[in-house]
């Protein structure tokens, strides 16, 4: 059975994320940094490394079948790719940025110079939008395209701004777009049962990351109470006791409310009360 081929970016903010969450996911996943190629016969997979930018076009190409990457570079890239799950990293937004002081003049942009390394992401916005601005396409950083005079404002994905703002730019608007690592494929190729292996071991990783499991008892007769208070994915699971009056009880809460979670229960009744982890899951 030929082998699954997965791209995955070989550097910067998305590389070591990916790698994890696909290591948590069952893979394998390279031991050094300069393997361009890794095979995983366990899973019948193919890992190929590539810059995140370039992902979107193999896999529209068809030259892999799935990649993680930004969904920003999806949509900048134009290939015929398309979003099959979102990995919940690597988030970031698409702003304006404009001079300081500047941005209660600089309002809808029509007749100027925006620089951009996301020239198909920014165009495609212009042009919904009904903006007659010029594209000023730059390869990385463009920050100082406006202090060397070859924009007027820049659009650029923007993490902390923090960068922008040593630059002496501020953000302008709304956000063009929020970003975040997506799976990507193309749509002939995302019902394939292999595919579909991927997508479930994934969607695992995300939900043992989101959600604990409580187990606790509690007196039968307030065991209703429980469960409103802990209502798990389905439905709880409730145990008799050994104890008479008593049930235990096991249901998968969200990691964030965890603390609350336990606090009210014990207000009602509730002892025994423990927090695991949850390693893989399939739901």
């Amino acid at each position: 059975m030929t082998p699954l081929r997965i791209a995955v970016p070989n550097k910067g903010l998305l590389a070591e994320p990916a790698a994890t969450m696909l290591h948590e996911a069952g893979y394998r996943q390279r031991s050094d940094g300069r393997e361009l190629v890794l095979a995983d016969p366990d899973n019948n997979a193919e890992f190929f490394f590539l810059r995140p930018r370039d992902i979107a076009v193999y896999v529209g190409s068809g030259t892999v079948e799935v990649g993680i990457t930004g969904r920003d570079l999806l949509l900048d890239s134009g290939s015929p790719a398309e979003e099959l799950l979102p990995l919940d990293f690597g988030y970031s937004t698409f702003r304006f940025a404009a001079p300081k002081g500047s941005a209660a003049v600089v309002r809808d942009f029509s007749g100027l110079r925006v620089a951009t390394s996301y020239p198909g992401l920014l165009s495609k916005y212009l042009a919904d939008a009904g903006i007659d601005a010029q594209v000023v396409r730059l390869d990385g950083a463009v920050e100082t395209a406006v202090q060397l005079g070859v924009a007027d404002v820049v659009a650029d994905v923007v993490s902390t701004g923090t960068t922008l703002r040593r630059a002496g730019l501020e953000l302008v608007g709304e956000p063009i777009m929020t970003s975040e690592a997506v799976l990507i494929t193309r749509s002939a190729v995302g019902s394939t049962p292999a595919v579909q292996q991927l997508v479930r071991r994934l969607q695992g990783v995300l939900v043992a990351r989101r959600y604990v499991m409580m187990d606790y008892d509690i007196r039968a007769e307030r065991v209703d109470e429980a469960c409103a208070v802990t209502p798990g994915i389905e439905s709880p699971t409730v145990s008799p006791l050994h104890r008479e009056g008593w049930v235990a009880v096991r249901a998968m809460v969200p990691r964030a409310d965890a603390q609350r979670v336990m606090d009210a229960l014990w207000d009602i009744g509730a002892r025994a009360i423990f927090v695991t982890d949850i390693l893989a899951c399939r739901l």
